[in-house]
């Protein structure tokens, strides 16, 4: 190419900057090279960023269409190059927004007026047909009349997983609608079965209570009857024992007699019934205290002495020099019928009644050589309403309840009860009692000797409601010898005492009129200011009236009174 010469104006970019002359070109060509290569560098580089950004970007005019496009906006509407998306305005409506032209318009107006649209959310069109959600970043340029450059993003992903939030939402909102109706029918349920639950509890307490009521009414019931089964019954004791002592001939003695055992196994019955009722209601509470031996053995040894003899038994006791923590009633009362089943239920030989120490329990036994027991009926022995061999008509005496009373007395003591047998050769009864520190008993005062009968001319009062009881007590004290008088209240009695200076009292305990023995013996003692001697005589067995009399230095005899025991109580007294 030809050079120009001087006087040619070459168009040039000094020209056009107006750098013409050759001192400006020297001054200013080394900034300009170095501007335009800074220049050339910034082109270049948003080039590639044009070219390579993650998002799609356009150019576009507000009235001609798209003017420039980057080959992610083509790539995200399913073309390979982005002149395949520089569409006119007319084709953005159509091919482009999934809204057509009424959105381009609204897009227009709202550039035109705010000069800038952001986060705005649409659907575009794709190449298939399918479309896609994007987000775009919109701006007027101020500098170029109705350009506007564009930023789109696609949040397809974004849409498709707010949808399935969306219907994971929708599904959980099902399933915990459908688990609180189930929640809600299960509560309902639960309401009805603790409705019914309470119901059912109403009706079992109401039959608890009405049970407790037939219970409370069946003990009143039975200590009332017994009461006055029992005072007939004492009046018939006395006066067949009266006959008794008296010299009849054989037939009227052996009448006598017989009349004689039939009112014991009556008592004896009687008796059971009433323990069994008073165990059942809790009626009877242990009074524990320490005792010697000597003190519990020796009082039975004595009892049972003459029953072993009359029937032909021979009855040993071994009292070792130890002390047990016990209730002494309730205690005697099993072994009482330890030995009376075993002077019973033993034909011939010899029954024993003796204890060996097991650490710190003593283990009281009662050995008899009877018949023995099988051992499938140990168990059985005892249940209520159980006899030992009962098919024997002949030696079967009450109802089998002996046995059913020492099972209750020892389980509310807490006192383990063991039986061993063999049959033909005899059985081992034995009780398990905690011993106690054995204290030796004082020595007593010599008593006065009295030689024979220490009830003939004694003077005795005998209180007691019933005119039966009165006149049997008083025929059977008159026929021992006693000069006996009798009074059904306080102010008989005083009436009685006036003159006359009794030596011991008989009292009955419950009185007319709310009256009871206990006061009425207080009463007398206060008014002649002496401890006059008196012995109360009751079919009371209760647990309170023991306690109160016993406070006062009262012994109880307990209705159907053994005529032996009466007599020897007395001669106690009064000897």
């Amino acid at each position: 190419m030809a050079k120009p010469s001087e006087g040619e104006v070459r168009p040039n970019v000094a020209d056009l900057l107006g750098l013409g002359s050759h001192s400006a070109r020297k001054s200013y060509y080394p900034e300009l090279a170095a501007r335009l290569d800074e220049l050339e560098r910034e082109r270049n580089r948003y080039k590639w960023l044009f070219e390579h950004a993650v998002h799609g970007i356009f150019q576009a005019g507000l009235q001609d269409g798209i003017r420039a496009a980057n080959p992610a906006l083509a790539h995200m509407l399913g073309y390979d190059d982005p002149q395949e998306v520089l569409w006119s305005q007319h084709d953005l409506a159509e091919h482009l927004f999934a809204g057509g032209a009424a959105e381009l318009a609204r897009i227009g107006a709202v550039l035109r007026e705010g000069k800038g649209l952001f986060g705005y959310e649409t659907r575009l069109r794709r190449r298939d047909g399918s479309h896609i959600d994007v987000v775009m970043n919109l701006l007027l340029k101020p500098d170029a009349e109705g350009l506007v450059e564009g930023f789109v993003a696609d949040i397809t992903e974004r849409k498709q997983a707010q949808l399935r939030q969306q219907q994971i939402n929708v599904e959980l909102e099902r399933r915990v609608a459908e688990r609180t109706a189930e929640l809600l029918e299960a509560n309902r349920h639960l309401q009805q079965e603790i409705r019914q639950r309470e119901r059912i509890q109403c009706e079992l307490r109401e039959a608890r209570d009405a049970a407790e009521a037939a219970n409370q009414s069946k003990d009143k019931y039975l200590a009332a009857a017994s009461h006055d089964l029992l005072q007939p019954l004492n009046a018939a004791r006395l006066l067949i024992a009266t006959l008794r002592e008296r010299s009849l001939p054989a037939g009227e003695a052996t009448l006598v007699e017989r009349t004689h055992q039939a009112l014991e196994g009556a008592e004896d019955l009687l008796a059971d019934l009433l323990d069994i009722a008073r165990l059942d209601s809790r009626a009877i509470r242990p009074d524990p205290a320490v005792y010697r031996l000597d003190e519990l053995l020796a009082p039975l040894a004595s009892e049972f002495q003459p029953v072993a003899e009359a029937a032909g038994l021979q009855l040993r006791v071994r009292i070792p020099r130890l002390a047990v923590n016990t209730d002494f009633r309730l205690l005697t009362r099993i072994l009482r019928n330890f030995l009376s089943n075993a002077c019973r239920y033993t034909g011939e030989g010899r029954v024993l009644l003796g204890c060996r120490r097991r650490g710190a329990r003593l283990l009281v036994e009662v050995w008899d050589t009877g018949r023995g027991i099988p051992a499938d009926k140990l168990e059985e022995i005892f249940l209520e309403f159980n006899q030992l061999d009962g098919s024997r008509r002949g030696e079967r005496k009450g109802v089998g309840l002996g046995l059913a009373i020492v099972e209750r007395i020892a389980r509310m003591l807490d006192y383990p009860i063991r039986v061993r047998s063999q049959p033909g050769r005899g059985s081992v009864f034995s009780i398990e009692v905690p011993l106690a520190e054995y204290a030796a008993a004082q020595p007593a005062v010599a008593p006065v000797e009295r030689p024979g009968d220490p009830l003939p001319g004694r003077r005795v009062l005998v209180v007691d409601n019933e005119p039966d009881i009165q006149a049997s007590m008083q025929a059977l004290l008159v026929q021992w010898g006693c000069e006996a008088r009798v009074a059904g209240s306080l102010e008989e009695a005083r009436g009685q005492l006036q003159g006359w200076q009794a030596e011991l009292l008989l009292v009955d305990y419950h009185l007319d009129a709310g009256a009871n023995g206990c006061d009425l013996i207080r009463a007398l003692r206060a008014e002649h200011g002496s401890a006059l001697p008196a012995v109360v005589v009751s079919a009371e067995r209760s647990e309170q009236c023991r306690r109160r009399l016993h406070e006062h230095g009262i012994p109880l005899l307990n209705k159907p009174v053994k005529p032996g025991k009466l007599r020897a109580v007395l001669s106690q007294f009064l000897g």
